[in-house]
């Protein structure tokens, strides 16, 4: 699938225009010791002259401009020898980017350099001050400097392996800012840098500063901030439709698209990704609202690469979302673009073949496993736990009483009725398996569902009461 050619965002483009538009009193720089006379020759046979002039001067002297940015055996970088100077560095790093930008040949020389990131690295971290340019100039050309290496190589070079945890600390700080600009800015050159295998899994590593982040402008854009909402999971709930949460069309496409290219690598990613941010409910509602076919496109490619890839433990839960419903819903509206109808197509089927074979059981597990529970036929059936409580407990190495532990310990103050379902499950649990009550307490289980005697919510004081009973049964047995 192509992406949309990307525009330079506004704040960017604006920052380097002013930049380009100060004068630098260059010689008296070079009086100062700022920068050599060598440097000055070669900033000024390519500043402020026509692109073709450009061209043809760093071609015919690429050993040259490679020292003057990454510096070598004729001398330091300019940056390096500049430091003291933010105006020169600032002029520098704007010019530099020009350079690769206008002469590709420059690129490729500047990656054959033993260690070409060297002066622009540290620089990633000459403040914390989100208005400081340096920074975000340095990303923008370390992002285009690295996205050619990766590309250059099919194999992983130590050069990127370490810039890449740099860059994405660094771009992780412009998604996190409440500057929209800023935050468009981010998502971009993260999209530029994730071309690889090695690039993503790099990302992935770092998911509470690089992925974390990106799910949270997603959950703003569906007007709930908390995964544990009711409306990301299966609420009966009545959603307006749109974007909330001041998100732009064009940062929800971006955002989208970098989480598009991450899951190329669904077999890694899927299930933490779904158990860390209860992705399969987010995607199914912003489904639901998407307001472009560009949109709608990115979403369900994604999701197509997570289930194919995570069939046995993403697919039950996105039954239980009501995932075939929507997608049935879609395939009725005039949609034109083709990759979209394949994946469409694709994810259907898939649903489909899967539905026909789901017993009960994958149906409580596929629920237990969305984080969110609701009373389904199986919570008020004796002869489910009868027939299930021990597989419940014992598949999976007991995932499931640990994912019900997990779920019994939030306190849902939104959907008070998820804390008497749990409450009636653990119930049902030791009454069909009293021997296997000290698992359950190891878990956490006991305690909390005696703090939930407590609670102000009548149905979870019912069902608790009840759950504790059953462990009183036995109690005097013991």
């Amino acid at each position: 699938m192509s992406s949309l050619p990307l525009e330079p965002p506004t704040y960017l483009s604006s920052l380097q225009n002013n930049i380009r538009a100060r004068p630098i009193p260059w010689e008296g720089a070079v009086r100062a010791g700022n920068i050599t006379d060598d440097h000055l020759k070669k900033i000024k046979a390519v500043d402020k002259v026509r692109k073709e002039q450009r061209r043809q001067t760093v071609e015919g002297d690429l050993a040259g401009y490679v020292g003057l940015l990454s510096g070598g055996s004729e001398g330091k970088s300019v940056l390096d020898s500049a430091s003291r100077r933010t105006d020169i560095v600032q002029y520098i790093l704007v010019l530099a980017a020009d350079l690769i930008n206008d002469v590709p040949s420059l690129s490729t020389a500047l990656v054959a350099h033993p260690d070409p990131y060297k002066p622009f690295l540290p620089l990633l971290r000459h403040s914390t001050n989100p208005e400081d340019p340096i920074p975000l100039l340095t990303s923008t050309f370390l992002t285009n400097l690295v996205s050619v290496s990766l590309s250059s190589s099919s194999k992983p070079a130590a050069r990127d392996n370490e810039a890449l945890p740099q860059l994405y600390t660094y771009l992780s700080t412009l998604t996190q800012n409440q500057d929209s600009g800023l935050q468009d800015i981010g998502v971009q050159e993260l999209s530029a840098l994730l071309r690889t295998s090695r690039s993503r899994e790099i990302f992935w590593k770092q998911r509470q500063q690089t992925v974390e982040p990106l799910v949270e402008i997603l959950r703003a854009a569906t007007g709930a901030k908390d995964s544990s909402s009711s409306t990301l999971a299966g609420s009966s709930r009545a959603i307006e439709p749109g974007l909330a949460g001041g998100v732009g069309l064009q940062l929800l496409y971006r955002v989208l698209l970098v989480l598009w290219q991450l899951s190329f690598e669904g077999e890694l990613i899927g299930d933490d990704l779904q158990a860390d941010y209860e992705f399969v409910q987010l995607y199914t509602h912003l489904l639901r609202l998407s307001p472009k076919e560009k949109t709608t496109r990115l979403l369900l490619a994604t999701l197509n690469n997570l289930l194919s890839s995570n069939r046995t433990t993403l697919l039950p839960v996105a039954v239980f979302v009501r995932l075939p419903a929507l997608l049935s819903n879609l395939a009725g509206r005039h949609l034109t673009d083709p990759d979209l109808l394949e994946d469409l197509t694709f994810l259907s089927e898939m649903l489909d073949e899967y539905t026909k074979t789901q017993t009960t059981f994958d149906q409580y597990a596929a629920e237990l496993q969305s984080g969110h529970l609701r009373w389904s036929p199986p919570h008020r059936n004796p002869t489910f736990w009868k027939d299930n409580a021990r597989r419940i407990l014992d598949e999976n190495n007991g995932a499931l009483p640990k994912k019900l532990s997990e779920i019994i310990s939030k306190s849902w103050d939104n959907d008070k009725q998820v804390l008497a379902i749990a409450c009636n499950d653990v119930g049902h649990l030791v009454k069909e398996l009293p021997e296997r009550r000290t698992q359950l307490e190891k878990l956490g289980l006991k305690t909390r569902v005696m703090e939930l005697m407590t609670d102000k919510d009548e149905s979870v004081r019912w069902e608790s009461l009840r759950a504790v009973g059953e462990w009183l049964r036995y109690t005097f047995d013991d």
